[in-house]
């Protein structure tokens, strides 16, 4: 197995003394798609959500490609190559496609927007090569044809995708993926699963994703983590947490 690219070492998190997070440890390999699986209110996107500072934990460590996260913002989560993409489309709707993918460059930006916007000064050369990694990512995720679309006006599946590739365009190490294929139909989910397995794959990247559908998470993922209530119940392989009796108890149900 690869060397862990994350590690997360007694993470607890609460709200208000509401437990959200209880000693959550594991490892996350470098290269693999680790899926995050259990019952609405569990903690996945609170657990997503501490990886890339959106959260502080109460306790507990975090560790990125060998360096200790101490107490991350997103902003320092993004420079440090971890991409995030979030339950609910966060998408700018009357912006076209190809803005919306640009935007996902902003934090790696070291032009003021004044100099973007006039391209002037050192965002010349930055904005051209912003340019060609959004075009390349629209490529990848095959959205040409919708590149100057305003994005409220795609369906919703390919608003799915825009929110990938904006994600994916600052080429993260590790992508959080929270729900990624929520609301999507059977041939959706089909599409969306061959682009994560095309972005791990050819682009070397690390995925951590939430999905409630056993059959894709069984299909698309290298490792899962079982979570409920707060707590880690299943860590190994998907045929290890098939094979898991309080997983099936919790929530997969019977197993055939």
């Amino acid at each position: 197995m690869s060397e862990a690219l994350l590690s997360i070492r007694d993470v607890s998190l609460s709200f208000k003394g509401i437990k959200a997070l209880t000693a959550i440890s594991f490892d996350v390999a470098d290269g693999e798609i680790c899926a995050l699986i259990g019952p609405n209110g569990a903690g996945k996107s609170s657990l997503l959500n501490v990886i890339n500072g959106v959260y502080r934990s109460d306790r507990g460590e975090l560790t990125f490609a060998g360096k200790a996260l101490r107490r991350p913002r997103p902003r320092l989560a993004a420079r440090l190559g971890i991409g995030r993409t979030f339950q609910n489309n966060a998408l700018f709707k009357r912006l076209t496609v190809l803005d919306n993918v640009l935007a996902g460059l902003t934090r790696k930006a070291r032009a003021s927007l004044l100099e973007h916007t006039f391209r002037v000064g050192r965002s010349a050369s930055e904005s051209r090569h912003f340019r060609e990694l959004a075009e390349d990512t629209i490529a990848f995720l095959e959205i040409e044809a919708y590149r100057d679309w305003i994005v409220g006006q795609l369906p919703y599946g390919l608003q799915k995708r825009v929110e990938l590739a904006r994600a994916l365009v600052s080429r993260p190490r590790l992508l959080l993926l929270d729900e990624p294929m929520a609301g999507m139909n059977h041939d959706e989910k089909q599409e969306i699963s061959r682009f994560i397995l095309d972005v791990n794959r050819d682009l070397k990247t690390t995925i951590v994703l939430i999905e409630h559908d056993i059959g894709v998470v069984m299909g698309l993922s290298d490792h899962v983590v079982v979570l409920d209530y707060g707590r880690k119940i299943g860590d190994g392989s998907p045929q290890e947490v098939r094979d898991n009796p309080d997983v099936v108890t919790a929530y997969l149900g019977t197993v055939h």
